[in-house]
């Protein structure tokens, strides 16, 4: 019978992450309980972080949503807060965001546990599932049989993160793992090779291969497009740069700002549009039928250890991407355009726009087996030889 998990993650329902497409899959053999994320760096006396820490302790404050609730397959409950209907029972933790000292430490522990226990009480010998460092608060307080570390990014550069703090958790997570797994070569390299597997990031390939309909709100005429948080982590001048080279074109951006990300390159150039966040099962339509998708990543430590989801995803859509260098572009690389300048950038647009419309078969090709059942179908094979 298939192990169990207690997955400690990001908050249910607020991104496609890849820990959320793997435990779906994971989840329809076994029971789950997820628990919304602890946080990766303490609140600031901003309006912002005072909102959400409000949220999260009204939250975790309430009689919690999985209480009562079976944590067997095909349990599935609304989370208030989060939106989508989670296939498992979610909860909301009660805990000192990135404690420090023994103190506070332990007091997270018993209050974790008391959570995670009094929510999990269906689930038989369950593997702690960490895809957060915090995590390690938790640990021998769950009633885990293993421990996996599921590493996705590189909490050391991570914009947002309280590095320092995030790092010497992870290293005591690693410690303490007795399975990691790690989401690009630049990760699995950074933990000890007996009990690390790489597994890299899928795509949902039906359905962002399946032909959709055009959006209704997606400019006219060649069209670069983008979708993700405006992070810090993006060459905004860059886009910038090259949207005044053509200004013939629409450069469109879809998703919120994250915090710290500074927008002011983009201010009055006229043909950046923004359309603000749209739901993931949409996203197709825009990869499809824009000209090209644009990874306009910026070149330090966090990118380079990266392996984004879009990638795969806008190959599937089988329409030309054009993107800066990075490690993960490599297994793809006679099929990304990829440029450092904004001329480098306008060049592989207008080679782009002269490209034959529809989805390219070998894009697809590329990424047809990298799905992500195939990745899940991996983990649950290392997660059952513990």
């Amino acid at each position: 019978m298939a192990r169990d998990l207690i997955v400690f993650g990001e908050d249910w329902g607020a991104h496609p992450s890849s820990t959320q497409h793997l435990v779906r899959l994971l989840a329809a053999d076994r029971g789950v309980l997820w628990v919304n994320s602890i946080g990766l760096r303490r609140p600031r006396l901003s309006v912002r972080d005072l909102g959400r820490a409000w949220r999260k302790l009204r939250a975790a404050l309430a009689r919690p949503a999985a209480d009562g609730a079976p944590a067997r397959p095909g349990a599935a409950i609304q989370c208030e807060t989060l939106g989508p209907l989670a296939p498992f029972p979610v909860v909301q933790p009660l805990a000192l965001p990135m404690a420090q000292g023994m103190w506070a430490r332990a007091l997270n522990r018993v209050l974790l546990g008391r959570r995670v226990r009094g929510a999990a009480g269906a689930l038989r010998r369950p593997v702690v599932w960490a895809s957060l460092p915090s995590a390690v608060q938790a640990l021998g307080a769950c009633g885990e049989s293993a421990v996996v570390y599921y590493c996705g990014d590189d909490f050391g550069a991570l914009a947002g993160v309280d590095h320092a703090a995030a790092l010497a958790m992870e290293a005591e997570m690693a410690a303490r793992a007795d399975l990691i797994l790690a989401a690009s070569p630049a990760l699995a390299a950074r933990f000890p090779a007996h009990k690390t597997a790489l597994l890299e990031h899928g795509v949902d390939y039906r359905l962002f291969a399946t032909p959709a309909p055009r959006p209704a709100d997606l400019p006219k005429g060649p069209v670069a497009g983008f979708y993700g948080s405006l992070a810090p982590w993006l060459d905004l001048r860059l886009v910038a740069a090259t949207a005044r080279l053509l200004p013939d074109w629409r450069f469109l951006f879809i998703g919120n700002p994250s915090a710290g990300t500074d927008l002011a390159a983009l201010e009055g150039v006229g043909n950046i549009v923004r359309l603000g966040p749209k739901p993931h099962a949409a996203l197709p339509g825009y990869a499809q039928h824009w000209t090209a998708g644009l990874i306009p990543f910026l070149d330090n430590d966090q990118i380079r250890a990266c392996n984004p989801l879009k990638l795969r995803e806008y190959l599937a859509a089988g329409r030309p991407v054009v993107s800066t260098p990075f490690p993960a572009l490599q297994p793809y690389a006679g099929l990304v355009h990829q440029a450092t300048t904004a001329a480098g950038f306008a060049a592989a647009l207008q080679a782009a726009a002269a490209a034959a419309p529809g989805p390219d078969a070998a894009r697809q090709r590329a990424v047809a087996a990298e799905s992500w059942s195939a990745r899940a179908a991996r983990a649950a094979q290392l997660i059952e030889a513990l």
